[in-house]
């Protein structure tokens, strides 16, 4: 008889224990206890079609917040649409843009879409490409990384010159932390 109280005591002063323990345990506490590490990985999407005026880098609204310093995989796919009559040599650039330096992500330049038409004409020349950037960056803390585009005008001008975003192909930013 005196094991079975026993037993029974050490039960009910561990439940006691436990409730005292969960009765002080404050909203902060658990928040802090499971704090989650900031992503890993992220992607977005443009929604919406960027007009770029000629010669002058334009920012985009797409950017993506690399969340803690490290070494990161950067891609982008950048569909860029353009339109003119010819005579036309026309094209569109794109670049990723480290907003927190103030400065261009090494190499990250690519040509993404260029009409050349030379023969006079009335008929309007154009289409859409879309094309890729990768790059691996390595940042010391939190880094906003953008994308920014620009169109050249070399001979003639496009009437439309976009960086473009819809159903058909989506204009977008990924990255991805692989190193510490």
């Amino acid at each position: 008889m005196k094991s079975v109280l026993r037993t029974s005591l050490a039960a009910v002063a561990a439940t006691l224990l436990i409730g005292t323990a969960t009765a002080f345990t404050t909203p902060s506490d658990v928040t802090t206890a499971s704090a989650a590490h900031p992503a890993k990985a992220g992607i977005v999407k443009l929604g919406t079609a960027v007009n770029l005026p000629s010669g002058v880098w334009t920012d985009t609204p797409l950017e993506v917040t690399l969340p803690r310093a490290g070494t990161y995989a950067l891609d982008a796919d950048v569909r860029g649409r353009l339109a003119g009559t010819p005579a036309l040599n026309t094209y569109i650039s794109a670049r990723l843009w480290n907003v927190n330096s103030g400065a261009e992500v090494p190499q990250s330049e690519r040509l993404v879409y260029q009409i050349i038409d030379l023969n006079a004409g009335s008929a309007t020349a154009g289409g859409n490409q879309t094309a890729p950037i990768s790059e691996l960056i390595r940042v010391g803390g939190p880094t906003t990384i953008r994308l920014q585009a620009r169109r050249i005008d070399a001979v003639g001008a496009a009437s439309i010159a976009q960086i473009y975003s819809d159903n058909s192909g989506y204009t977008s930013l990924r990255y991805e932390r692989v190193g510490f």
